[in-house]
């Protein structure tokens, strides 16, 4: 039987990957959860997640729930995919799947799924002081998250984070298996010639934090990739507790 809890790995000492985040403003950390919990999220995600898609459109960035998609038919729907990658040509857009955690969570829907574990779980000890000593932002109040799958041609464009000040770092936790580099789908970081100055290929159980705004993509992922591109995504924020 899966064990239904979310812990971090014992074995991480958060004192390890403080320096390389204060110098580069970003660090990657392997295996940031035990064993059983990376297992349960990715059995989760695999198996028992309602995904919808995620598309940036005239109005925004906008989530279409299975049954938005069935009702909106095939031909209508294309058209709203073909529009997010035209926009991508001169701007920000995105194509993915997504899974909309806080949302499901406060809604009931799912109850007691992994993803809702691993919210509570990011914002409580010992991961809340965890993440705070790597990233020196011991003003975090709350760490939000999503679900996210990018299938071959999905993409993000280039953007920085930049929210209203509450943003104070961003973050990605891999759930991708045995991923090639040709296959595509690497967080990219682009300096001010628009040179990529880093780049990261999706991984298993992978934290990669980084500090915000800063500008970045995720690489389209390739027509013949294997593998699939699944993470939770997230802020480290800010923002006055709720009352």
């Amino acid at each position: 039987m899966v064990e239904r809890t979310i812990r971090l790995n014992p074995r991480l000492d958060p004192r390890d990957y403080a320096a390389a985040y204060a110098r580069d403003g970003m660090v990657q950390v392997p295996d940031l959860l035990d064993e059983a919990s990376a297992e349960w999220l990715d059995l989760a995600l695999e198996h028992d997640t309602a995904w919808r898609l995620s598309l940036k459109t005239p109005e925004g960035g906008k989530l279409f729930s299975p049954p938005e998609m069935q009702a909106m038919g095939r031909d209508a729907l294309g058209a709203r995919i073909q529009n997010a990658v035209a926009e991508a040509r001169d701007g920000f857009s995105f194509v993915y799947l997504a899974y909309p955690i806080i949302t499901a969570l406060m809604t009931g829907e799912d109850e007691g799924h992994a993803t809702h574990i691993l919210l509570q779980f990011f914002n409580d000890a010992p991961f809340t002081t965890f993440a705070k000593v790597v990233t020196g932002e011991e003003r975090v109040t709350k760490i939000d998250a999503q679900a996210t799958w990018f299938r071959p041609g999905d993409f993000l464009t280039q953007h920085d984070d930049t929210g209203v000040g509450e943003r104070r770092a961003a973050y990605t936790l891999g759930l991708s298996r045995d991923w090639r580099p040709d296959w595509g789908g690497q967080l990219l970081f682009h300096d001010s010639n628009g040179d990529i100055e880093r780049g990261f290929k999706p991984g298993f159980n992978v934290w990669t934090v980084f500090k915000t705004p800063r500008m970045h993509s995720v690489a389209p992922v390739a027509a013949y990739a294997g593998g699939k591109r699944r993470s939770i995504t997230g802020w480290l924020r800010d923002d006055p507790p709720a009352k």
